[in-house]
């Protein structure tokens, strides 16, 4: 059984991804911005990533070149977020303690030069929450950087707000 706290985490990763978003679609002047759209798609790149890996899934990631614009990077994370979703409410994310394999983990051991450990499900699912955090900064700091003011993606603060679902719709569809 998948920990309440990872569980948390999770979902608050999705709503402030949103969040994120929502920001980020309104703001005609960050639509351009290459820093931003190559941000955006390495936050939803590496959550795809462990997704596959989770269920034992071949890596299908599309190239940066075929989104246009950051709206469809936004939709290709809307999507994300449902695939996700339903993830977290099947049989195979309670398998906490099982082994991930992480074809990426070769590079580390290669600059290490020290043998990997195994990173269980549980443990990735955390990394993908701690990646997602710390790309979120990053896109928020270039977001102001272009005169935008970024959502507040605080965790207490979701917690204040009752642990509010993510809501894409008004993103996507306007």
């Amino acid at each position: 059984m998948k920990s309440e706290q990872v569980e948390n985490l999770l979902n608050h990763m999705m709503w402030v991804d949103t969040e994120v978003w929502k920001k980020i679609l309104s703001f005609d002047s960050v639509q351009n911005d290459e820093r931003i759209k190559k941000l955006l798609y390495h936050l939803h790149q590496v959550q795809y990533a462990f997704y596959f890996l989770w269920n034992e899934l071949p890596l299908e990631i599309p190239k940066p070149e075929e989104f246009s614009v950051l709206k469809s990077i936004a939709k290709w994370g809307f999507d994300y977020q449902q695939k996700l979703d339903e993830f977290l409410f099947s049989p195979k994310s309670d398998e906490k303690d099982r082994v991930i394999q992480i074809p990426w983990s070769v590079f580390v051991e290669r600059k290490t030069k020290q043998k990997v450990v195994p990173a269980t499900l549980e443990e990735t699912m955390i990394q993908v929450a701690s990646h997602s955090t710390y790309h979120r900064g990053q896109i928020n700091t270039r977001f102001r950087e272009l005169g935008g003011e970024p959502a507040s993606v605080d965790l207490i603060v979701w917690i204040w707000l009752g642990k509010p679902k993510a809501d894409w719709l008004e993103s996507i569809n306007s």
